[in-house]
């Protein structure tokens, strides 16, 4: 299933536009946008902006792909991918900008869920080894992005990187355009909009999965966008390089990268919450090693175990919820997975600011990691007391077929 079409196709296309959007947003995005005269706290607003829009719409654009079908919107948002970064070319100043983003945000907010609820459809089985593949991809493009703006700077101005961005993000219409539709194609007789907006806000609101797979996601990403945000300052003011800095986030995300597909297919054979709990295990004993070790091998050491730590929960965490929900609520649930994490982005440098302002980083980051492996512990002991229940359930049936 990992070498059919449709999954191919979805996944080469997620790779061209992911990496053309990273092209627009790092390094070039904030020069753009101070080249237009914004200054601090607009330009971190025009930056975050579109994670915001994500927030807000992905529930809502997930709910729509369950009712019309997942291939109509993967080419509305491949056209917005397309087509926006065009008219930067056209703005000339800091609100414009703002406009600007927030309609480009359109195209990951239609890109996140439907693209994963495309995912799961596909098959029945091998769902976190196959999410695996498709975070690795989509993670390839958070490298490759800012590497290719980097070096198209250095021969063009913004506004045609840019353009070069949207070229890029057209090839993208070719896989799409190809793609065949899974098994939630149009329905002949279906509810009203509001009516099936209010029951896929009713069961993805009700479903323990769907808090679950959002809240453990979202518990892993605020501390380590916390650890994004301040460990460069404070590296800096304790006189390490910032070559080493880089390097450390370097050596994390190519480590989740590279695992994302083992630690989907470990979901699959060892089960989606086992996986999870160990993912947050290893994520506390990443920040724990960053919070008292500050030699070159803790921090090789910290940033193996949270890269390992994001492979083992994510794809794990997506799978459950294809397990937990009808396959005509995938797509809002999904959605509202993706508003959690987005949320846990925006919120996770907040928090972080909050807490070191009061503790200090190391106090703060290890406390986030005792928090993170009670909170693993307590999802292993639930899961063991599931399958208890499952087992007496089953045994009790054998016995009344018996009598």
């Amino acid at each position: 299933m990992i070498r059919s079409r449709g999954f191919l196709g979805v996944t080469s296309a997620d790779f061209l536009v992911r990496s053309a959007y990273q092209m627009g947003k790092t390094p070039l995005l904030p020069l753009f946008a101070a080249s237009l005269g914004a200054g601090d706290v607009l330009l971190g607003f025009i930056v975050a902006v579109s994670t915001l829009t994500g927030m807000v719409l992905k529930p809502f654009v997930g709910i729509l792909s369950d009712r019309t079908g997942r291939r109509i919107w993967l080419l509305t948002g491949t056209a917005v991918f397309a087509g926006m970064p065009f008219v930067y070319g056209f703005v000339d100043s800091p609100d414009q900008l703002v406009l600007v983003r927030i309609i480009h945000g359109l195209a990951t907010a239609i890109y996140g869920p439907v693209t994963l609820a495309y995912v799961v459809e596909l098959s029945s089985s091998n769902r976190a080894e196959r999410l695996g593949w498709f975070s690795m991809a989509r993670n390839a493009g958070y490298v490759v992005g800012p590497a290719a703006a980097g070096v198209l700077l250095l021969r063009m101005d913004p506004v045609h990187v840019f353009t070069v961005v949207g070229l890029l993000s057209s090839l993208a219409f070719v896989p799409i355009a190809l793609l065949p539709e899974t098994k939630s194609a149009p329905q002949l007789h279906r509810p009203s909009f509001v009516t099936q907006a209010r029951r896929a806000i009713s069961v993805a609101s009700r479903s323990s999965g769907v808090w679950l797979a959002g809240g453990m996601s979202a518990q892993v990403l605020i501390a380590e966008y916390a650890v994004k945000t301040f460990l460069p300052v404070y590296a800096l003011s304790q006189g390490v390089n910032v070559a080493v800095v880089g390097a450390y986030f370097a050596l994390q995300e190519g480590t989740h990268l590279v695992l994302a597909p083992l630690g989907g297919r470990l979901g699959d054979r060892l089960g989606h919450m086992p996986t999870v709990a160990l993912g947050m295990a290893a994520m506390s004993a990443g920040l724990l090693t960053l919070s008292f070790g500050h030699d070159t091998s803790a921090l090789v050491l910290s940033a193996v175990l949270i890269g390992s730590a994001q492979a083992l929960v994510f794809p794990s965490a997506l799978a459950s919820v294809a397990t937990a929900v009808s396959e005509h609520d995938l797509g809002a649930c999904m959605g509202f997975v993706g508003a959690m994490k987005n949320s846990a982005k925006v919120a996770g440098p907040i928090l972080g600011g909050l807490l070191i302002h009061r503790f200090g980083l190391e106090v703060t980051l290890a406390s986030m990691g005792v928090m993170l492996i009670g909170v693993g512990f307590g999802i292993y002991l639930v899961w063991r007391a599931g399958l208890r229940r499952d087992d007496s359930l089953a045994v009790a049936a054998g016995d009344a077929s018996i009598k």
